[in-house]
């Protein structure tokens, strides 16, 4: 299995001493004591950009990769797809990646195929939902068929056999999502956890927290909770605290913000015939340059095109 640790020519070199990517995305995920935050990447330069802003972990989100390529997000983008880019994503950053992985593009075969390659190219976590395949976005509509719970079960379990602790995988469940009632989704939860899950995340599209808190109580953190407050953006972190969530997810908010800057610039470039009123309202060449540390590449060739003596 080749070894995928972060790119030495963009970060230097790796410190053996260091928690691996995989322990350090467990130890994020696994704490109900400290909330832990995941912001989505795309492409390498959205890890960058998050990483330089703080954050500790990514979201390799299949939606804003989807949309990055020109997909719509219902498994149009293919499995290789998904791994291309996040090798970038994880070359890009010394972060560790939790990858959407959707249903894991098929039955248990697919998905333990996807978890190994997903390995080797570095990711430190896969999550699958319990959709059918193809899957559809989970805010898109209201037909969401969901997967037999012991054919899911069975992905789970393949999964974990095939990459055992190497990987944290996230169980995620969209009954609430398909318009279940909460006994069925906490059914779900606990089946996926006998499984093999190492956390679960529960998803939600109503506009409160509400219906998340109620799973969160009912739970009792058996497994660390995982969860995308994309449409419950208004509730307050502390309550999030309160019920010890582990984990928040910013799913697709890069991606979202990307559109609005590109559009914006397109719509003045085109209406102006120029970039004058442009430049001062976006980074300079020179900030893209030090962003990608184009500085390391004539220290490299210092030391490694000097002619011999």
């Amino acid at each position: 299995m080749q070894d995928h640790s972060p790119s030495l020519l963009a970060n230097g070199p790796d410190q053996s001493a260091a928690p691996s990517l995989i322990e350090l995305l467990r130890a994020q995920i696994s704490s109900s004591s400290e909330l832990s935050f995941l912001m989505e990447a795309h492409d390498g330069l959205s890890a960058a950009i998050a990483e330089r802003a703080g954050f500790n972990g990514l979201w390799a989100s299949g939606l804003s990769i989807a949309c990055s390529l020109g997909y719509r997000d219902a498994n149009e983008a293919s499995w290789s797809h998904l791994v291309e880019v996040v090798e970038r994503i994880v070359d890009s950053s010394q972060l560790p990646v939790l990858v959407d992985g959707d249903g894991g593009f098929g039955n248990f075969n697919n998905a333990r195929l996807l978890a190994r390659k997903l390995l080797q190219r570095g990711a430190a976590g896969v999550a699958l939902e319990d959709n059918c395949f193809p899957k559809i976005n989970s805010f898109v509509g209201d037909r969401h068929p969901l997967a037999d719970i012991d054919e899911f079960s069975g992905r789970l379990r393949a999964v974990k056999d095939t990459v055992a602790d190497d990987l944290v995988l996230v169980a995620r469940i969209e009954a609430l999502i398909a318009g279940f009632e909460m006994d069925e989704a906490l059914l779900c939860a606990h089946v996926y956890a006998d499984a093999g899950a190492d956390a679960i995340l529960i998803h939600s599209r109503r506009s409160t927290a509400d219906e998340m808190l109620s799973f969160a109580r009912a739970w009792q953190n058996r497994l660390p909770l995982v969860i995308v407050p994309t449409k419950y953006y208004r509730t307050p972190i502390s309550v999030y605290r309160e019920a010890r969530i582990s984990t928040v997810i910013w799913a697709n908010h890069s991606m979202r913000a990307a559109i609005a800057a590109m559009r914006q610039v397109c719509r003045r470039i085109i209406a102006e015939e120029n970039t004058a009123s442009v430049e001062p309202n976006i980074p300079s060449l020179d900030e893209v340059f030090e962003l990608l540390k184009y500085d390391e590449l004539p220290r490299a060739e210092a030391l490694y095109l000097r002619p011999r003596r």
